[in-house]
């Protein structure tokens, strides 16, 4: 028996943004809600697993060419050589009080 028994890993799931590479858009401590379904579209927020990590990014489209870009601008784009796996797509962020939820799908 698996311990994903009764589990379905198409349902979306909560984290918890760790660090400032997404700010200002998400910041620390803002939880985000992770559809791992939804496909990966240029501009979308995804969690992905790349060279051996899993990170939080903006996924960015170029011709055939894909990129995974932080919101801080201080950190450089990453163009995705070789094999990835999105682990999901965000369609929601909450921060602290009810008026800080925003939904991006």
């Amino acid at each position: 028996m698996s311990e994903l028994d009764g589990c379905s890993a198409a349902e979306p799931y909560a984290l918890r943004v760790i660090g400032d590479s997404m700010m200002p858009e998400f910041e620390e401590g803002h939880i985000i809600i992770v559809d791992p379904v939804m496909p990966a579209t240029c501009g979308a927020y995804v969690v992905i697993d790349y060279n051996g990590e899993t990170t939080f990014r903006q996924f960015v489209t170029e011709g055939d060419r894909h990129f995974l870009k932080a919101l801080d601008t201080r950190i450089p784009p990453v163009e995705l050589v070789g094999e990835y796996r999105v682990r999901g797509v965000v369609v929601q962020r909450s921060g602290r009080g009810r008026r800080n939820i925003k939904h991006y799908a």
